[in-house]
């Protein structure tokens, strides 16, 4: 079976298209997941799953996981009868389309779209030979309210990507505290005397599927403490290792952070990735294992 990526399926109907009236489409009223699909399956869909779940809960979208499900199972059916292995899954769940103005409607139905693109191999440059980072000029607001969840607005991650064209890999964004609290598609960790530390996300950011399965599993199994906590960059400066990571390209070191926002820049150099590479050794367990 021959199957082009990518390809778009709205309510389980194949490059069907979105309503302008959409909610989504009209105020961002929705949410995503971003996955790394392999050989037929999603490996980290539990978390996925339950990300999912709780921000329609908390955003009060009335999410049918059955009618989900069952679409999703379609697309990625159609991924496994086309014989391809590797692609990127990005669900999107809108609280539907109808109305004008910000009151929710009592009879919306949500809209379930599923798009499929490529997948850049697991071993890309970033991830085998490590990454240039800078810090971005754009702060992060602070909202408890949607703190940790992928709701579809994104426009402070875009206007910070926007600083930088492809010097560098990934930006660092604070919040207006001055703490380091994510990248613009990745969460940050830093390496410190064999323990690990990753920014609180009480108030903003995303807590990351991959961030979560480091915490969760990942540690634990290689007895790594972690804390979690406000992150300087003074502190993120002199950490001995840094890493990003996100679901979809799983963990990348940190080469370099450099914060243009001084004259001159300030540099840190991260030389040794001993720890990054025993993480990145078991991300590999979680992608390739089904």
């Amino acid at each position: 079976m021959s199957l082009k990526l990518p390809f778009v399926s709205v309510n389980g109907v194949l490059d069907a298209a979105i309503s302008p009236l959409d909610r989504g489409f009209a105020y961002g009223d929705g949410i995503f997941e971003t996955c790394r699909y392999h050989a037929g399956e999603i490996p980290l869909w539990f978390f996925h799953r339950d990300r999912l779940v709780s921000s329609a809960q908390r955003l009060q979208i009335p999410l049918n996981e059955s009618v989900l499900m069952t679409q999703l199972t379609s697309v990625l059916n159609l991924l496994h009868s086309a014989a391809i292995m590797a692609a990127v899954v990005k669900i999107q769940v809108t609280r539907g389309a109808g109305g004008r103005g910000y009151r929710i409607p009592l009879d919306l139905e949500p809209t379930y779209c599923i798009s499929v693109f490529p997948a850049e191999p697991l071993h890309s440059s970033n991830y085998l030979n490590g990454v240039d980072v800078r810090i971005c000029e754009r702060r992060l607001s602070t909202n408890k309210s949607l703190a940790g969840m992928k709701h579809l607005n994104r426009l402070e991650q875009i206007l910070a990507r926007a600083e930088w064209q492809d010097e560098y890999a990934e930006g660092l964004v604070m919040d207006d505290s001055g703490n380091l609290i994510e990248a613009t598609v990745s969460n940050l960790f830093a390496v410190k005397n064999k323990q690990l530390y990753t920014p609180d996300l009480t108030f903003c950011g995303v807590a990351g599927i991959m961030r979560r399965t480091i915490l969760e599993n990942l540690a634990p199994q290689l007895a790594l403490n972690v804390e979690v906590g406000a992150m300087s960059l003074d502190f993120v400066c002199s950490a001995d290792e840094l890493f990003l990571c996100n679901s979809v390209y799983g963990i990348w070191p940190v080469n370099r952070l450099v914060d243009q926002r001084t004259a001159p820049a300030i540099v840190a150099n991260f030389a040794q990735h001993s720890l990054t590479r025993k993480l990145q050794n078991s991300v590999e367990q979680f992608f390739f294992a089904c």
